[in-house]
């Protein structure tokens, strides 16, 4: 018995076993006693998983891949979520513990499994997966090139991301049509910011979305005085301000008194 992989799931069965076996040791298990995959499908990362000293759960929506799991890793039936991870509160599970998330997860979804991430920051310690190489290698580009972005900014605000190897389409069921990269997440120490938080979000997405203007043009609609306009910072592009600089660049907002 196997499962076939479903298109509008955005399924690509990894089937080579030392790219799981590298991507389950990829977590240094340091400070958190739980484990969290998204999209385990046949479970070949899982296996990885629960060779290791720490609980493994795994979250999966589509049917016919829970049924596998079920009748091929008979320890881990009670720990398979059958939610969507976007929608469902982990916290039913979790209970505000820490634990790791990791994954190969579906490219149309990868993005808004980072920004579910960020939400829940305080519990996760640790995070690795695999996106598509360009959307890997965007979170873990710094400031001053092309792809620098969002996802750059507010994954690097509170953690320090590491791009670790790409992985071809040929070892995947079915082959996607591009190459795939796998990164890191580990949070840093400090992962508060000295900063409005959610103006903090805000700033950056508003900067890039219009990323060949100023921050002066770009950032209008906060409606900032010509004082504080008149800084220097505001004479750059987004893609040219480090993390540091789009959380110095809040608090002025944040003090700016119009």
């Amino acid at each position: 018995m196997s499962v076939k992989a479903k298109k509008h799931l955005g399924q690509h069965f990894l089937r080579d076993e030392n790219i799981a076996k590298k991507i389950a040791d990829s977590l240094s298990l340091n400070n958190y006693s739980k484990v969290l995959e998204i999209g385990p499908g046949m479970g070949v990362l899982t296996k990885y998983l629960l060779e290791k000293d720490v609980e493994t759960y795994v979250i999966e929506i589509d049917t016919e891949s829970v049924d596998y799991l079920k009748s091929h890793y008979l320890n881990l039936a009670p720990r398979i979520i059958e939610k969507d991870f976007l929608k469902y509160n982990l916290n039913d599970v979790f209970n505000n513990e820490s634990f790791a998330i990791i994954g190969n997860f579906p490219y149309n979804i990868s993005s808004q499994i980072l920004f579910k991430t960020l939400e829940i920051r305080d519990q996760i310690p640790e995070f690795s997966g695999m996106f598509q190489k360009e959307v890997a290698k965007r979170i873990c580009e710094k400031e001053g090139s092309k792809t620098y972005g969002i996802l750059s900014v507010l994954t690097q605000a509170f953690y320090e991301a590491e791009y670790l190897f790409t992985v071809p389409p040929s070892v995947f069921n079915p082959p996607p049509k591009v190459d795939s990269g796998v990164l890191k997440l580990t949070r840093k120490e400090n992962y508060t910011l000295p900063c409005d938080e959610a103006l903090f979000f805000k700033v950056v997405k508003t900067s890039f979305q219009q990323r060949r203007k100023t921050l002066r043009n770009s950032l209008k609609t906060f409606n900032l005085s010509d004082n504080l306009k008149a800084n220097s910072i505001f004479g750059q592009r987004p893609e040219q301000l480090s993390v540091s600089e789009f959380i110095e660049l809040t608090q002025l907002i944040e003090n700016d008194v119009n």
